[in-house]
């Protein structure tokens, strides 16, 4: 066949999986958005009032959700979902959207903290057949969750404490801490593949991925920002310079770091 030909064929069969893609997902139970963030601004970062969750928060209340959930790769926080307030009432009448926090585990090693400790064999075996069932632990609200199934009872269940109803969006976080985000996709990006995949299989999950990464070029007002000061950005969160530090008063900030406190817990991821 010529070029031609197989180029139309080629074509043909990404409209049927796209398609596909889109029609499966309309009707599910998950609503992929992407990667949220490319670097970090403050440290933490996922906690009421700052840039990151404001703008998820935004995300879910353009589409008519009081919840969302982010996902991360494991790091020293207890990942305790919280209300990030709001000045326009969500649709289930709170001045706020829930956000859901949970953080995967990998039980065969130190996960992609890097691109230099990714293992590109075994990203390509997860890339072609999913995430194994018993390899992953989950860290959410400060509890660890053995399998994927107990994990997602916990995120339904505190999604339908909080008003939801139809699809939950869903982002990773994104953030990249030494290497460019531009390469690497960040934290949390294999449990938002392994969420895809489990959700609606793994052709669409592809799909899914590469709308993902192209979705904060289109939807974040931050990204130009983080991308052009990406290294100054990591320099100053690795050296520390952008830890904050509020553990009184009366904002919804800090009596979120209250509540850490009385738990003898801190939010740094």
């Amino acid at each position: 066949m010529s070029k031609k030909v197989w180029a139309v064929v080629a074509l043909s069969l990404i409209a049927i999986v796209v398609g596909y893609t889109y029609v499966t997902v309309s009707d599910g139970p998950i609503m992929p958005l992407g990667r949220l963030a490319f670097v970090k601004i403050l440290n933490p970062d996922m906690y009421p009032g700052n840039v990151h969750p404001e703008l998820l928060a935004q995300y879910a209340q353009e589409r008519g959700s009081p919840c969302a959930l982010v996902v991360h790769f494991a790091g020293s926080s207890n990942y305790r979902s919280f209300e990030q307030p709001m000045n326009t009432t969500s649709s289930n009448g709170v001045n706020g959207v829930y956000i859901i926090e949970v953080a995967y585990i990998d039980t065969q090693g130190g996960g992609s903290k890097s691109l230099l400790q990714t293992n590109f064999l075994d990203s390509f075996k997860v890339a072609l057949f999913g995430v194994p069932d018993d390899r992953y632990k989950y860290m959410s609200d400060g509890v660890v969750y053995n399998n994927y199934t107990s994990m997602m009872n916990h995120v339904e269940t505190l999604a339908k404490a909080h008003g939801q109803t139809g699809p939950l969006p869903v982002v990773w976080h994104g953030t990249v801490r030494t290497d460019s985000p531009l390469i690497d996709p960040g934290c949390g990006f294999p449990l938002y593949f392994q969420i895809m995949t489990k959700t609606y299989g793994i052709i669409p999950a592809y799909v899914l991925m590469i709308y993902g990464l192209i979705f904060p070029y289109i939807n974040s007002p931050y990204w130009t920002y983080e991308i052009s000061h990406a290294t100054e950005l990591q320099n100053l969160y690795n050296a520390g310079e952008l830890n904050s530090h509020k553990a009184s008063g009366e904002s919804a900030v800090d009596q979120y770091y209250q509540n850490l406190t009385k738990v003898g817990t801190t939010n740094y991821d």
